[in-house]
């Protein structure tokens, strides 16, 4: 394996733990807001704030990571992405300026403001819709060189049937994940009516996921047939997880195993992402750029790597530490340990 291909390995991996863990975060943060607005707060709130308490502050890590190993392995991507990204980029960064102050106003200000609520599951829906326009961008059509400086093609991006493809499969996925877990979790903390609502959330949210997910193979056919031809290369990756989609979904039907469920979709979406990582090889932007036109020299990629492998061995126990303290102990997932504290 290369270094180069080692590099991005590592940085798609960073890439799928912020998706899977913000989708949480971001759904929560919806459902929340939906359930004040609808008045079943009663029933979703407590479970959601017990999650959010204590996990919102290592969600951005994966994030950060990414972005800044970006930069370090493949400088020239900083170039190219960095001006056709000013607005969507712009527009992430208030999203989640927002998302923060919800967090410092529920913990230092009046707790249970509608108007926060509000604005914390907007952003949560925005904040997915925005960032996915990247991958949108990266098959290609939409970035022209004009005197050597790469430009955005807005008509182009926000007409094009691909963009949307994405944009709806961003929001369904980011619903679909959240609701999966927050079922377990609720399930967990013995909460019934809470558990109920959140699975009838999931199976709403499972088929607009799918069905999205097949029109962006179908749009990428006319979009960009090199990566079309790809993809079917790797269809044994999409198989598995359309059958681990179809497990994750009798198992909510039937009010079964919802831990195992979860983990069910979890494959799912490690297969779909890591068949679309390998499909888009070597392309960091079609057709301009790709991961060897970019690469670092050796003696930084290398200490990168290092840097990130550990950062990853320390990320990942961290999480199931916080996971075992905190939203799996049974006396905090009961909402014994917040009322203590309260």
């Amino acid at each position: 394996m290369t270094l180069e291909i080692l590099g991005i390995s590592v940085l798609w991996t960073f890439l799928f733990g912020y998706l899977i863990v913000a989708s949480i975060d971001f759904g929560a943060g919806f459902f929340n807001a939906y359930s004040v607005l609808t008045g079943k707060e009663r029933i979703l709130t407590n479970v959601i704030q017990r999650y959010l308490s204590p996990v919102w502050e290592v969600t951005n890590v994966f994030l950060v990571f990414f972005f800044v190993g970006m930069v370090g392995f493949f400088p020239s991507s900083a170039f190219y992405y960095g001006t056709t990204l000013l607005v969507p980029a712009s527009l992430a960064i208030i999203l989640l300026a927002i998302r923060g102050s919800y967090y410092a106003f529920e913990t230092y200000g009046a707790r249970g403001h509608k108007g926060y609520s509000f604005m914390y599951g907007a952003a949560g829906l925005l904040l997915p819709a925005s960032m996915s326009i990247v991958l949108t961008i990266s098959e290609g059509g939409f970035v022209d060189l004009v005197d050597g400086n790469p430009v955005l093609d807005y008509h182009a991006l926000f007409t094009s049937p691909l963009t949307w493809s994405i944009v709806v499969l961003s929001l369904a996925a980011v619903l679909y994940i959240s609701a999966v877990f927050l079922t377990w979790y609720a399930n967990k903390a013995g909460d019934r009516e809470a558990t109920d609502l959140l699975r009838k959330y999931a199976l709403i949210w499972s088929l607009p996921t799918i069905i999205t997910a097949g029109g962006i193979i179908w749009e990428l056919r006319a979009h960009n047939p090199e990566h079309y031809a790809r993809l079917l290369d790797f269809g044994w990756m999409f198989a598995v997880s359309a059958l681990l989609f179809a497990g994750t979904v009798w198992l909510l039907w039937k009010r079964r195993n919802y831990g195992l469920a979860f983990w069910m979709l979890f494959g799912q979406f490690a297969f779909a992402f890591y068949g679309y990582g390998f499909s888009h090889y070597p392309y960091l932007l079609y057709p301009h750029l790709t991961i060897y036109d970019s690469f670092t020299n050796p003696a930084m990629a290398t200490a990168l790597v290092v840097a990130f492998i550990l950062g990853l061995c320390l990320l990942i126990p961290s999480l199931y530490l916080l996971l075992r303290m905190f939203l799996f102990n049974k006396d905090y997932v009961k909402g014994k340990k917040s009322d203590e504290h309260a």
